[in-house]
């Protein structure tokens, strides 16, 4: 009998080796190879494989009638819109997003609504027995929706036990790297385990018609774990984002065959499980400090919605040698080249202060359109001058300074103007798209320049905190002053000797 060939699978990337080392050479991670099975245990001789015959098959033209996919509405509009208006039949989505961020709230919620609907919903959990997932259910009040649920790991069993009866229209598989199958021989979670698993659901899905949703665990730089070919394999990947202090989840999809990737659903996470947020601005902007230097309202577009948000800016003098950039919501290569142009054309120095940059509500904008909201909010901040609490502000900033226009600029002011705002700072070259929106102040800038110079106008000096620091100032700079006198009273061997 012929020997298994034995294989070293990376964890992370899924590269094979012939022999084990430290470090896997395709992705950089050190200590992910492990001992796999590199056949599989049912695989055949390859004298038998070698005289199958493949079967033909019918060719077609590329003229013909297209029939849309059809689509399964899950009851939640916010999913529907990140999953394109539904689930399509036959589908495969993975869903990734940080430990204890909502997934599974999420997806009981979606089963529970399908249910209600009249829809065959099943639930099949792989981390939790099936008393937590009903604690769960009975948390969110949807105990009495019928949906199907079950504690299983086996791939060949699910599948087996799916097949019988009315064919489900939704299967949620929590979670993927619980999953797996006899015609392998390596534990769960590893990466043949996972590839092979997925093949079979996915195989099933094409199949029967069903839609299934694979919940994915993700490492700590927040990549869905596992290998990339997965990804590649299914339909759509939902990224579930948000950060755990805060209320505010965030849908957004990474890879949609049959929609946009640019979509995003807003949920709030309240005691009864994830609420819908249909007008996310508002949110957002709701605990907004008004009149406080280094904050700016960046009117910005997610996928087909405009949304705004606040952008807060810190920038303070240093102690280091060194000065620190902070930014979280947005990139830090964009901060940096915002701060360079600043320097450059606009004579703001901030080679001696620390940059702190924030997008307030865990939103991460990924438009270079919020360019000229975040130079605002720096500018603000080192001079202390507020901006105008009723403006909106957008454009992208060139290495030369100029401030070139954006998409979709009609939606930017129409989202504006129904959140009661009054002016918008937008790119000079922008004013012909704006063209019928009432009752908003334009204020066109060609370049960062003069925007600079109209909030470095209204600057005016921090306040010092006391009296007596000022005489202390003052003493200090006494001391660091010496009179002519004291010079001279410098012992000789510490004068310094000129010529």
């Amino acid at each position: 009998m012929a020997k298994n060939a034995l294989s070293f699978v990376c964890q992370n990337c899924g590269a094979a080796y012939t022999r084990w080392q430290g470090k896997c050479e395709a992705c950089g991670e050190w200590n992910t190879l492990a001992e796999e099975d590199a056949t599989g245990a049912t695989s055949a001789p390859v004298s038998l494989r070698s005289k199958r015959k493949g079967r033909t098959f019918q060719l077609e033209s590329l003229t013909g009638k297209s029939i849309d996919a059809p689509r399964l509405s899950s009851g939640m509009t916010e999913l529907d819109r990140v999953t394109g208006g539904g689930f399509v039949r036959g589908s495969i989505l993975l869903v990734g997003g940080d430990p204890g961020i909502g997934k599974s709230t999420l997806l009981t919620q979606a089963t529970a609504m399908m249910a209600r609907a009249g829809h065959r919903a099943v639930y099949i959990s792989g981390e939790e027995a099936v008393a937590q997932v009903r604690l769960r259910a009975e948390r969110l009040g949807l105990a009495d929706a019928p949906v199907q649920l079950a504690a299983e790991t086996s791939v060949e069993d699910i599948i087996s036990t799916l097949s019988e009866g009315t064919m489900p229209r939704l299967i949620v598989i929590d979670s993927i790297q619980t999953m797996w199958t006899d015609t392998v021989e390596s534990a769960p979670g590893t990466v043949t385990q996972v590839r092979a698993s997925a093949q079979k659901l996915i195989r099933f899905a094409k199949k029967s018609g069903a839609a299934i949703i694979l919940v994915g665990h993700v490492t700590k730089d927040g990549q869905i774990a596992g290998p990339r070919v997965v990804e590649h394999m299914v339909d759509a990947v939902l990224s579930f984002e948000g950060e755990g202090s805060q209320q505010f989840r965030i849908l957004r999809a990474v890879k949609n065959r049959f929609g946009p990737t640019d979509e995003i659903g807003v949920f709030e996470m309240t005691g009864l499980g994830l609420r819908e947020v249909t007008n996310p601005s508002e949110l957002f902007l709701s605990e907004r400090d008004l009149g406080s230097p280094g904050t700016a309202v960046f009117a910005g577009i997610e996928g087909t919605r405009p949304v705004l948000v606040e952008m807060q800016a810190l920038v303070a003098p240093t102690s280091l040698g060194t000065p620190r950039r902070a930014v979280v919501g947005w990139d830090p290569s964009r901060l940096s080249m915002v701060l360079a142009v600043l320097e450059a054309h606009c004579g703001v120095k901030l080679s001696g202060h620390d940059v702190y940059l924030n997008v307030a509500g865990g939103l991460r904008i990924h438009e270079p359109a919020a360019d000229l909201a975040a130079a605002a909010a720096l500018v603000s901040s080192l001079v202390n001058a507020p901006l105008p609490p009723d403006a909106v502000y957008f454009g992208e900033i060139s290495l030369s300074g100029a401030v070139r226009p954006v998409a979709q600029t009609s939606a930017r002011l129409k989202e504006a103007a129904k959140l009661g705002f009054l002016r918008v700072v937008l790119p000079e070259r922008a004013r012909g798209e704006a063209g019928g929106d009432a009752g908003l102040n334009l204020n066109t800038v060609g370049g960062l320049t003069s925007l600079v110079a109209d909030i470095a106008a209204r600057g005016t000096p921090r306040a010092r905190h006391s009296s007596g620091r000022d005489d202390d100032d003052s003493r200090d700079q006494g001391r660091r002053a010496p009179s002519h006198a004291e010079k001279n009273a410098t012992p000789a061997r510490f004068r310094r000797q000129d010529g």
